[in-house]
C-alpha cells in the first residue's frame, strides 16, 4: 500500500484538547497508589471507528460490523500499528519502533499514539475524580443495555471534556506495561465494555493483556496525540 496516495480527513477522527493536571491511579491486586503528573495533550473524541481502520489498514477485523461502530477483535499491536501507519499517512513522525511484534514506545514523537493510562483515566474522569462522568445507562453500553453487541459510537452522552464511549461499549488499549516483572509484556486497557456488568464498568478500573495474541469482541482502542 502506498501510503502516500491516501487521503483520510481529519475531521473523521476528531481531537480534544486534554488540558495539564494531575490524577491518582491505584492497583488494588498491589495495593498501591502513585499520582501522575499528566501534559496536556490531544484525545481522539471517539474510539476507532470501523471505517476509519479500514481506510488506513485495509482490513475489517470486527466481530459486529458497521461502519461507525468501534473496531475490535484487535491486539494491542494492531493498533499501534494503526497509529504508525496513520502519523505516515499524516507525514508524522511514529511513535513506535517496531520489529517482529515488539515495540517501543517513543511518547515525544509528534504522530499518533495510544494514550497512557493515566492520561486516559484523567480524561475519562475530566479532572472530577469520580469512577464514572454520569448514569451509566445514560453515558455507556454494558451488559444491562447493549443487548450482546456492539453499538455505533457517539449515541451516548459524552463526558465534561466532550469525549464520548470512554466507558462501555469497548475497553480500549493503552500504551503501557502492566507489571513487566510479574507479566511481561502485557499491556494495560481500560474503560470496560458492551459484555461488562455494572461493577467493572469504571474510570478506574484496570486490566491487562498479551499485546499480540490477545484480540476481543469488546476491546478496541482510541488515538491520542501530543500538543
Amino acid at each position: 500500500m502506498n501510503l502516500n496516495t491516501i487521503t483520510i480527513e481529519e475531521a473523521s477522527f476528531e481531537l480534544v484538547k486534554i488540558p495539564q493536571g494531575e490524577i491518582l491511579l491505584n492497583d488494588d491486586r498491589i495495593k498501591k497508589k502513585w499520582a501522575v503528573e499528566i501534559d496536556e495533550f490531544y484525545l481522539a473524541k471517539f474510539p476507532v471507528t470501523q471505517a476509519l481502520y479500514f481506510q488506513v489498514m485495509e482490513v475489517s477485523p470486527s466481530t459486529f460490523e458497521g461502519d461507525n461502530r468501534p473496531v475490535e477483535s484487535v491486539a494491542w499491536i494492531d493498533a499501534v500499528n494503526f497509529c504508525n501507519r496513520l502519523s505516515l499517512i499524516k507525514g508524522l513522525t511514529p511513535c513506535y519502533k517496531i520489529t517482529n511484534d515488539e515495540a517501543v514506545f517513543r511518547k515525544n514523537e509528534n504522530g499518533y499514539r495510544l494514550s497512557t493510562e493515566a492520561e486516559w483515566q484523567y480524561a475519562c474522569q475530566a479532572n472530577t475524580g469520580k469512577i464514572r462522568y454520569g448514569e451509566l445507562n445514560d453515558i455507556a453500553w454494558f451488559k444491562e443495555n447493549a443487548q450482546n453487541e456492539t453499538h455505533e459510537v457517539g449515541l451516548k452522552q459524552p463526558n465534561e471534556w466532550g469525549l464520548y464511549d470512554m466507558l462501555g461499549n469497548v475497553w480500549e488499549w493503552c500504551s503501557d506495561i502492566y507489571d513487566e516483572e510479574v507479566y511481561g509484556a502485557y499491556r494495560i486497557f481500560r474503560g470496560g465494555g458492551w459484555a461488562d456488568v455494572e461493577r467493572s464498568v469504571m474510570a478506574t478500573n484496570r486490566r491487562r493483556s498479551h499485546p499480540t495474541a490477545f484480540k476481543i469482541d469488546d476491546l478496541g482502542f482510541r488515538i491520542a496525540r501530543n500538543t
